[in-house]
């Protein structure tokens, strides 16, 4: 590593380092995003086109051609039709859900601002392929924003991001990219607030604004995917904790924090509540509809959980009985994994370090991940700039990269099997088992290691003032 690299990380000095490898990594990057979201949008496009049925649907959806390598399905093009879009509709207004458990009037089974942006997706789109187009274009700056700040953050480590096949795969099949912006842009928020000005040394922002900042962010996250909400939690306790683990005196620490603890929490409940309340005040009933569809939604095939492909074996299928165990271990499973990672964290505080609040909110997403009933495989873009911004082994990011694409290339042709009555291939359904299971038991080895894995530099320097540099000894004389 350079003298100069060295400076930077000491110094902790969140800036592009007036360096010319800074420029090097973002023009690399930023050409490989781009390269994988152009071929991303062309393996889903494929699904669409000429001709089309009266309400827009293109006849080759959803298979596209079946010989493909890389399916083409993609829920951006599923829910043209079902959700009202293809009639712009505003969504969740005018709403509800049929007693047949079917949304109805512009309501979609995401949360708000998900369903805000299909909504602008869809503005001036007749058919599928255009609602894809359109919304591919809303969702790329996302997918460029979040190569910028991991660039900035990881450096080289941004390729984990970059130039791997999640982002062909997910940057277009469904609405993930935004959320997971939000989340890197939070890491990015509580990172530039602890960098050191240039010109006094001292931090740009208190702690306190940091946390507050990175709150709303996680809060407009919630309102996009839920799952950054879950991140508030550890980030209070970063700031209750004042972010160092250094005690002032021998034996003893900081006092806790805890208005800053209660501002950050105070921070994203109040920025979820401005979000939902007008739709709560304006359809009240479309809003409720989302969360009941969810509420109702069950662990089947189509949901690559280890409950359809483990626990309905021991039930004998998908009967009361596998329902009822899923409907109660689910939840009890992911708060349980919840409070374990928090208490890692705080053990890892007990002991003298500055609480790991990222690593906390990695193994959170990991348990939420390994627990819910439902593993779409987009979810693997959640979970990457984790990979990106903490030190996992490259031998764990492997292994997890190989099996989820072992679960797409083979998911979607199983649900091709099913609805046609086809026999069942062999490679098809181990691929499927092959992806459920290794990424599970990597989900569980990494409750224990996101907590365990530092951040990566520079992101984990920025902030340090530079150790005090050791007087030069003056020589003493030999004696005479």
């Amino acid at each position: 590593m350079s003298e100069g690299l060295n400076t930077l990380y000491r110094y902790g000095r969140f800036t592009f380092s007036r360096r010319g490898d800074m420029v090097l990594i973002l023009t690399v990057s930023l050409l490989l995003t781009l390269l994988l979201l152009a071929w991303g949008h062309q393996v889903k496009a494929a699904c669409g086109g000429e001709p089309y049925f009266p309400d827009g649907r293109s006849h080759r959806w959803p298979v596209g051609d079946p010989n493909a390598i890389v399916p083409c399905y993609s829920d951006l093009m599923y829910l043209w039709v079902g959700r009202d879009i293809n009639n712009h509709v505003f969504p969740y207004i005018h709403g509800g859900i049929g007693a047949d458990g079917q949304l109805f009037g512009g309501v979609v089974e995401y949360p708000v601002l998900s369903g805000l942006l299909m909504w602008l997706g869809a503005i001036g789109a007749h058919t599928d392929l255009q609602f894809f187009q359109h919304s591919a274009l809303l969702l790329a700056p996302f997918g460029l924003a979040i190569t910028i700040m991991l660039a900035v953050l990881t450096r080289w480590n941004v390729l984990w991001w970059a130039a791997t096949p999640p982002l062909v795969l997910y940057a277009f099949h469904n609405w993930e990219l935004p959320v997971v912006a939000t989340t890197v842009a939070a890491v990015a928020a509580m990172a530039w607030g602890a960098s050191l000005h240039p010109a006094t040394g001292e931090r740009r922002w208190s702690l306190r604004t940091s946390g507050i900042v990175a709150s709303v962010l996680l809060a407009i996250g919630f309102c996009l995917k839920l799952y950054p909400g879950f991140f508030v939690l550890p980030l209070a306790i970063y700031v209750l904790t004042r972010g160092d683990g250094a005690p002032v005196v021998a034996g003893a620490r900081k006092a806790l924090d805890w208005v800053g603890a209660v501002w950050v929490a105070a921070a994203a409940a109040i920025t979820v509540i401005l979000v939902q309340l007008p739709f709560m005040i304006l359809g009240y009933d479309g809003w409720k509809a989302a969360l009941t569809f969810q509420g109702k939604r069950r662990a089947d095939v189509d949901t690559n959980s280890i409950w359809y492909w483990g626990l309905r074996h021991l039930t004998g299928g998908q009967n009361d009985t596998y329902n009822s165990l899923v409907g109660v271990l689910s939840p009890i499973l992911i708060v349980a994994s919840f409070a374990l990672a928090i208490y890692l964290g705080w053990r890892v505080y007990r002991n003298g370090g500055a609480y790991p609040w990222l690593g906390v909110c990695a193994a959170m997403l990991a348990g939420f991940m390994l627990f819910h009933k439902v593993h779409s495989p987009q979810y693997t873009l959640w979970i990457l700039p984790l990979f990106v911004l903490l030190r996992i082994h490259w031998s764990v990011i492997v292994a997890y990269l190989i099996a989820d694409l072992s679960l797409d290339l083979t998911i979607f042709r199983l649900f091709g099997i099913l609805t046609s009555g086809a026999p069942m291939k062999w490679w098809v359904i181990g691929g499927v088992n092959l992806g459920v299971w290794v990424h599970a038991v990597l989900l569980v080895y990494l409750i224990f290691g996101f907590v365990r894995a530092g951040m990566r530099e520079p992101l984990a320097s920025i902030g340090r003032r530079p150790a005090p540099e050791e007087p030069e000894s003056t020589p003493v004389p030999a004696p005479v």
